[in-house]
């Protein structure tokens, strides 16, 4: 079903060229009254509306700008061609290119243990049919497997359908966010609750390879222990010297930077965590009195890496382990982004109103000796911005930000797509006007010829293929 979109609503933003994941949502007192408020009250002159004001979708899902429109490829529940249904906890996800012009995504699915009525089977045990070595972990007997996991989608623009629709990896923990590898895989990330073992009958918090092959079917969950056991969230590849960086969902965590022993393979490496140059243990969450603050919005400093040597260990203390060694804390690290020689990393929890941050690093070049990161990003209360997660970068450099609604902001409010220009102008693009729900917005990618916007809407649990007009 194709709709139309709605027109971007006002909003405000702080500085710089970026926030690729940042949402904020006014208080719902009734969608009119929400746009009048939304479009008359803020004061930041970093909002545009490039695309114009969002339309309201007649079947209330997806709010977007006029002369845009979508399709829903994907809902949770349907049978997928494994004969298995849709699980539920949409999240993060990747877009490859297919056959005769077809798009592979594969999508995460952020189910925990004891939420089977989200998971891919009707029973909660293992199905008969399915071959049970291939889970990581398929509980006692079978019969009390993980139900986190990906689901592989073939989507055919020319007909604007799904082909085919399958899981492509299962027995995994709250698989919440990943990565894009370039030779054709997707990292999928575990986000347990807690890493204590409990009556798992493995240990949970690795990150697990998927490829973006349509005739795998369901792939054998393989942890890659080298790249650490934590509460991971998204991964970043760096084409620059093939080294990948993992950021933790933790109020108190690091940012990781894993250097693989052989290129195109994760399976062996040197995991470590980022310092700041001269400021051991420092505290990059802005909590702080502005005057003992390390780092301001637009200012950067140079940064190194201390090796772990422990980076499966069982007691949840990788990010103590890095604290001993000097590295630096972030508040909440989720979506983070390799774009033209920069990553993005969206901090959910950072700043002194803990509204998120965003920083950019600049890894270390022939050109560029030393590394750095910067602070891209701050969100003030004028700017309306808050609690960023999942991120992308667009074609055209803008980037798309897709709200976390877990956040002290966000009671009763919508959940948005926001977008920064280059520029540092921030501008809403999307809106799911269903305040009666905790949906949020996750899974932002685009398309590999950059005209088709995907996106999830978890809870809801819709997958969308968005497309328009878009800018430059």
């Amino acid at each position: 079903m194709s709709q139309p979109t709605h027109l971007t609503g006002s909003l405000s933003s702080d500085r710089r060229a970026f926030l690729r994941q940042s949402g904020w949502t006014a208080g719902f007192l009734g969608l009119g009254r929400y746009l009048q408020a939304n479009e008359a009250s803020p004061s930041s002159k970093r909002i545009i509306q490039p695309y114009g004001p969002l339309v309201r979708d007649k079947a209330g899902l997806l709010d977007l700008p006029r002369n845009f429109s979508y399709d829903v490829i994907s809902r949770s529940g349907t049978q997928m061609a494994d004969g298995l249904r849709v699980p539920g906890k949409f999240d993060d996800m990747a877009a490859f290119p297919g056959d005769n012009g077809r798009i592979i995504l594969i999508r995460n699915h952020e189910v925990a243990l004891d939420q089977p009525t989200f998971g891919p089977f009707l029973k909660k045990e293992v199905p008969s049919h399915l071959d049970s070595n291939l889970l990581y972990d398929a509980g006692r007997n079978n019969e009390t497997p993980h139900l986190g996991g990906t689901t592989t989608i073939v989507y055919n623009p020319a007909s604007g359908k799904t082909e085919k629709e399958f899981l492509s990896l299962a027995g995994t923990d709250r698989n919440c966010s990943g990565g894009t590898m370039p030779w054709g895989s997707w990292i999928t990330c575990e986000e347990p609750a807690d890493l204590d073992k409990g009556d798992r009958t493995r240990q949970h918090g690795y990150c697990f390879e998927v490829r973006a092959d349509p005739e795998l079917g369901l792939q054998k969950a393989v942890a890659l222990k080298a790249m650490g056991r934590f509460r991971h969230e998204a991964v970043a590849y760096d084409p620059g010297d093939g080294s990948v960086y993992l950021t933790e969902d933790r109020d108190d965590g690091l940012l990781y930077r894993f250097v693989p022993d052989r290129k195109n393979d994760l399976s062996s490496g040197k995991l470590q965590a980022m310092c700041l140059k001269n400021h051991e243990a420092a505290d990059l969450r802005n909590y702080q009195p502005e005057p003992k603050r390390l780092i301001t919005e637009g200012q950067s400093k140079l940064i190194s890496w201390v090796d772990l040597e422990d980076p499966t260990s069982p007691k949840d203390d990788l990010r103590v382990q890095g604290f001993k060694k000097g590295a630096a804390k972030f508040a909440r690290g989720e979506g983070i982004f390799y774009d033209k020689g920069s990553i993005y990393l969206c901090c959910t929890n950072g700043g002194p109103t803990k509204r998120g941050q965003i920083f950019r690093i600049l890894p270390s070049s022939p050109l560029r000796p030393e590394a750095s990161v910067e602070l891209f990003l701050e969100p003030g209360k004028s700017d309306l911005l808050t609690s960023g997660d999942n991120l992308c970068v667009a074609p055209n450099g803008d980037l798309i930000i897709c709200e976390d609604l877990v956040s002290p902001f966000s009671k009763e409010q919508l959940p948005h797509l926001r977008g920064v220009t280059p520029e540092g102008q921030i501008f809403t693009f999307g809106r799911n006007p269903d305040a009666k729900n905790k949906n949020e917005f996750c899974g932002s990618i685009f398309s590999p010829d950059g005209e088709i916007l995907f996106v999830n809407i978890q809870n809801l649990d819709h997958t969308f293929a968005i497309k328009g007009p878009w800018r430059g």
